[in-house]
């Protein structure tokens, strides 16, 4: 039996002590599978002569990462690669695989690599695919949400088709992305859903009583919640801007907004001037970023989940959300509806139609739902059954990959006839 194998995570979005919010859902993926199988992280990090400049002009852009860190016991390493903004971006993929080769063709020499597991089509997943062909491993890509922008752009399209048609296998977190892959003519069969799940160790309720007495809030006053990197994608703006209409019914309402700048970038600003503008100071609370282990408490203390996104894989703040006991009202992107699957969990509506939306809170918060149920939806969706399906599929494509090196190698030097 072959022994288990070494896994290298490559992406180019992972938690580090300059930017320990990116990438957090990929961390909690992965370091799951660590505890069963031995795994390696590699983060390129962007990089280009002039950087100092775009951090000037956009503040926060490209905060960097150490070269090496140890978390959970586990090795992080974050190599530079050559990344030019603009349209040279289309070369990403390529000068990623270039400058990591030499990281994981170490890891390899090392006997630390045996299968790479990409996080993104695009860059990540293109650069894993040329660098297995380079190290004659196999690869695996997990789809998690831009590949819907970029399956849309001309230019890139055709480098997300090379990328997951290069590959063994490929994971979707959502059945939506799993269409997006299909449509770009990659067999169904090749791909395989494998959603997030939530970690309860983390997500459960407090009294209700008792997280508003930590926040500062009325205990009779109806609150709303988004949590998500302050970003246009996130529609946290969409919120507020409805914020005025959902006050004639409520006129105590108060909304959450939990969390901070990401390496997408950081609305804080325009969202801050936006509440100003409308008088809404008092109703709109910016608590800012907190640790996963800490976000039970504004859950807790919230009435009902908003999440008013454009674009998503697997949204797993959904799924924390209901595990703290939220309903949820939510846009039909991605993957909301798959998580939001049933009216007893919340509401699914269009992107970017106000009306549906206003209407949407308003009956949520009109409401009375079953927490019991919609913690119970949360507590069937734990990490344990997604990291099982991933440990066995990397198992069996390592697996595979050996016997085809064994059969080329027989085919090589079989025995010859007289």
């Amino acid at each position: 039996m072959a022994a288990d194998p070494h896994i290298v995570v490559l992406s180019s979005l992972f938690p580090s002590s300059k930017q320990p919010g990116a990438g957090l859902f990929v961390r909690e993926r992965m370091f799951r599978v660590a505890q069963v199988l031995p795994l390696t992280v590699v983060c390129p990090v962007p990089w280009f002569p002039l950087q100092g400049l775009l951090r000037q002009l956009r503040p926060g852009a490209r905060a960097g990462a150490p070269a090496f860190e140890l978390q959970n016991g586990i090795e992080v390493r974050f190599p530079r690669f050559l990344s030019v903004p603009g349209v040279l971006k289309r070369l990403d993929g390529l000068l990623m695989a270039l400058c990591t080769w030499r990281t994981l063709r170490r890891l390899k020499r090392e006997g630390r690599l045996d299968l790479i597991d990409a996080h993104f089509a695009y860059p990540d997943g293109y650069a894993a695919s040329l660098l297995g062909r380079w190290l004659n491993v196999p690869v695996t890509i997990t789809m998690r949400g831009t590949e819907a922008r970029h399956a849309a752009d001309a230019h890139l399209a055709s480098k997300v088709r090379a990328a997951l048609g290069r590959v063994s296998r490929v994971f979707a977190v959502s059945e939506s992305l799993r269409s997006i892959a299909t449509g770009l003519g990659i067999p169904g069969e090749r791909v395989r859903v494998v959603g997030n799940g939530v970690d309860l160790d983390k997500f459960n309720p407090l009294p209700r009583e008792e997280a508003r007495r930590r926040l500062g809030l009325p205990q009779d006053a109806p609150v709303l919640i988004t949590v998500g990197a302050l970003v246009e994608r996130k529609g946290f703006h969409r919120v507020i801007e409805l914020m005025p209409a959902l006050q004639a019914r409520h006129p105590s309402l108060t909304y959450l907004v939990v969390g901070g700048a990401s390496p997408e970038g950081d609305l804080s600003m325009q969202l801050r001037q936006q509440v100003q503008s409308l008088g809404l100071e008092s109703a709109v609370r910016f608590v800012g970023p907190l640790p996963p282990n800490e976000l039970r408490v504004p859950l807790s203390a919230a009435d009902l989940f908003v999440l008013s996104s454009r674009n998503e894989g697997w949204a797993n703040v959904l799924l924390e959300a209901m595990a703290c006991g939220l309903p949820v009202v939510a846009t039909h992107v991605g993957g909301n509806a798959e998580v939001v699957s049933d009216a007893s969990l919340g509401e699914v509506v269009p992107f970017d139609d106000k009306d549906a939306l206003r209407s949407a809170i308003l009956g949520a918060l009109d409401r009375a739902w079953d927490r019991d149920s919609i913690q119970a939806y949360a507590r069937a969706n734990t990490w344990d059954s997604r990291v099982k399906v991933l440990v066995d599929e990397f198992r069996s494509q390592h697996a595979r990959h050996a016997e085809q090196i064994a059969g080329r190698s027989c085919t090589s030097v079989g025995p010859s006839g007289d």
